[in-house]
């Protein structure tokens, strides 16, 4: 079960990396538009952690301590920015619900990818892929 746990967080881990590239990418150089207001920073920052996003689930998938502190590391970091875009939505700046809704989303993903790297028991640490 913890193979299949860490398999599913690697590809999971990825493929939101890549999604989150496109969408930022597609976004950001005006191929779509989300029909709400952008705002730039957080645009900027969900794309560049897109790549932290693929390089986490690299780690998840060869490395797997190195994997389960990265999914924290990315899940503290998301946590960060959500916790400053409600700060700042409070305080009426330009940030549209979507936003709010789209980054809960991305630090909810991120929390049971690392909630369910946490609870592999890693049996033998001298292992190279650990």
């Amino acid at each position: 079960m913890s193979s299949f746990i860490q398999m599913a967080s690697a590809i999971i881990a990825t493929a939101f990396g890549l999604i989150t590239i496109w969408v930022g990418g597609t976004t950001f150089f005006r191929f779509s538009d989300p029909g709400y207001i952008i705002f730039l920073p957080l645009l900027i920052f969900n794309t560049v952690m897109g790549f932290f996003y693929i390089s986490a689930g690299y780690l998840i998938w060869q490395k797997l301590l190195t994997g389960i502190k990265a999914a924290k590391i990315v899940f503290l970091v998301n946590l960060s920015v959500l916790i400053l875009i409600v700060i700042a939505y409070w305080l009426e700046a330009s940030i549209a619900m979507e936003s709010l809704k789209a980054m809960s989303f991305r630090t909810g993903i991120w929390l049971i990818i690392y909630a369910g790297l946490s609870g592999i028991k890693i049996s033998d640490k001298t292992n190279s892929n650990y």
